[in-house]
């Protein structure tokens, strides 16, 4: 029986000690991927910014003159001026709360047609950058769409530095071919993180290089090390792996920055420190194996008596029971810090969003005081504005950013009532009518009058503005508009079509992604999050947004809702 007993009670203590270990790193993985997701995010929104506005500076006319008629020598002066808003230099920058310049480039140059790097003459107002730096820059023709990199410096003895550039195609007037580019480099942007004693660290790794600022020499160097070798084994663009670092164990994870681009592929690094959770996972093992030797110890009493008195073992058998529940309560406490750890991270996104409206705030504020005063030039007056207008945009980016990040943490809790469908189209027609129309464009519509559904008004409304301000956005002169709205016996399907360009195979299963843009709004305003948000609060809503097409001058969205009947004593939801 002794045998049978510790036979039972180690096979158990081994099972117990591989479901613990799963357990910690599922949870552990789930965490450093959440913190990692929110970081990702932040610099997607930021890139997004930068494109956008560096899109603008590759349009300037002096610039485009120097190079389309080989008037090098004047080329950096033109830029000098074009530029200046730009330079990090600038004594009139904004900077933020952190006192770093996220949006002003630390250096600036030009590549001719051939890819090639065109070298300024005055270096105080390009930026230094060393022969080898330059070097880097270059590709191998002139891009035809934006790419990323990261720039290794020459750093100071010491010290380590890496900088983030973006390569701008500039087209030429007469064929819109690439006549050359614009490279800005700027710092890499430092991610807040919810708590100070986080034990996350990311980075940077470019071309057998680590850029992780907070560790030391040796550890980024043995970090490297594996990031190179994990990259060079595995063909996967994201991966984690376990490595020790001065005979501390992490969990470390890369995911590449840059798929697609011309400059060599960029990954974020991050580790995170297992030695608190591997502590915690001796504790619940030594818990687990006092229990089996309770159970060996209840069993040698059993058997030492089992001869004089059949009671006793069922007497003992109770009492270990009891113990049992004990050390599984206590099991579930610590597993419910564990989830509370895990809580905490999913916050962090929207935190982060959070966070970032006052300083949106302080710079508007900032630019509209400026605009006030009296001694601007219209010049200048007019370049103020434009910036104003900026900054509501970025607030409405950070807007949709907070709601995405409430939804992604379950924290969106839906009042569902019925709503009439057709008062909000009706109504963003009109608003349509009040808008100037350049496109002169033909809008059909095929709707029943006081149609019904089950949502909430805020959020449906949002939905339907983003699908119509696509199909009006990306429309073209003297196109259409075909607003469609059918049911049946439980949804009601709202069709929306527009002509204009239409979205290419190989984006179509894309176009659902935060922050993607694609060939056709690459010259339109936006950051490519509309769809997204509207199709999670469609699916919030228990319905769902899809694309039907996209072809021959013609795309097409369908939105579908629950169904709501009125009769005059209540409303039925179709089952």
């Amino acid at each position: 029986m002794m045998l049978v007993v510790f036979a039972v009670t180690a096979a158990s203590v081994i099972l117990a000690q591989r479901n613990i270990a799963t357990t910690v790193k599922r949870d552990l993985e789930r965490q450093f991927q959440s913190d990692l997701a929110a970081s990702h995010a932040i610099q997607q929104m930021r890139q997004a910014a930068l494109a956008e506005r560096s899109r603008a500076l590759a349009r300037k006319s002096r610039i485009h003159a120097a190079l389309e008629d080989d008037a090098l020598d004047l080329l950096y002066p033109s830029a000098q001026d074009e530029l200046l808003d730009v330079r990090e230099n600038n004594p009139s920058q904004i900077e933020t709360a952190g006192g770093k310049q996220i949006f002003h480039a630390r250096f600036y140059r030009f590549l001719d047609g051939h890819g090639a790097v065109i070298s300024p003459t005055d270096l105080r107002q390009a930026g230094a950058l060393s022969t080898a730096e330059e070097r880097q820059l270059a590709l191998g023709t002139a891009p035809e769409k934006i790419q990323t990199g990261y720039l290794l410096r020459d750093a100071r003895v010491g010290e380590e530095d890496m900088d983030e550039i973006i390569a701008i195609p500039i087209a030429s007037t007469e064929n819109g071919g690439p006549v050359g580019a614009l490279v800005l480099g700027f710092r890499p942007i430092d991610v807040p993180v919810a708590d100070n004693n986080s034990p996350t660290k990311s980075g940077i790794w470019v071309a057998g290089h680590l850029y992780l600022p907070g560790l030391d020499n040796s550890s980024r160097e043995a970090l490297a090390r594996e990031v190179s070798d994990a990259i060079t084994r595995s063909q996967y663009q994201e991966k984690s792996f376990p490595v020790d670092l001065n005979g501390q164990p992490f969990l470390g994870f890369y995911r590449q920055l840059n798929g697609g681009s011309g400059y060599p592929p960029a990954y974020e690094v991050g580790i995170y420190s297992l030695t608190d959770s591997l502590a915690r996972q001796r504790r619940l093992l030594w818990q687990f194996t006092g229990v089996g030797v309770l159970l060996l110890a209840g069993a040698f009493v059993a058997s030492h008596f089992l001869s004089v008195q059949l009671a006793v073992p069922v007497e003992k058998l109770a009492v270990d029971s009891e113990e049992n529940r004990t050390q599984r309560a206590r099991a579930e406490e610590a597993l419910e810090v564990t989830h509370e750890e895990l809580q905490r991270s999913a916050r962090f996104s929207a935190d982060a969003s959070h966070q970032l409206k006052t300083p949106v705030t302080v710079l508007r504020a900032g630019l509209e005081e400026l605009l006030a005063g009296e001694t601007l030039t219209p010049e200048v007056r007019s370049e103020v504005s434009t910036l104003v207008h900026q900054t509501f945009r970025l607030t409405s980016v950070i807007e949709d950013l907070l709601l995405l990040s409430r939804m992604d943490a379950g924290r969106l809790k839906l009042d569902l009532s019925p709503v009439n469908l057709s008062q909000l189209i009706e109504g963003w027609l009109d608003d349509l009518d009040a808008l100037p129309d350049p496109l002169s464009l033909n809008i059909e519509t095929d709707f029943p009058a006081d149609l019904f559904i089950e949502g909430e008004k805020r959020f449906t409304t949002l939905i339907l503005q983003n699908l119509l301000e696509n199909a009006r956005k990306y429309n073209r002169t003297n196109g259409r508009i075909s607003i469609t709205v059918r049911t049946d016996d439980k949804w009601v399907h709202f069709s929306i079509g527009n002509t204009g360009h239409t979205i290419p195979d190989d984006a179509k299963d894309h176009v659902f992604q935060r922050f993607y843009r694609g060939v056709m709004g690459e010259n339109l305003p936006g950051h490519g999050l509309g769809l997204n948000l509207a199709r999670e609060l469609a699916r919030l809503h228990q319905g769902d947004l899809r694309l039907i097409s996209s072809g021959n001058d013609w795309t097409e969205f369908e939105l579908r809702f629950l169904l709501v009947r009125l009769t005059s004593e209540k409303s039925i939801r179709q089952p």
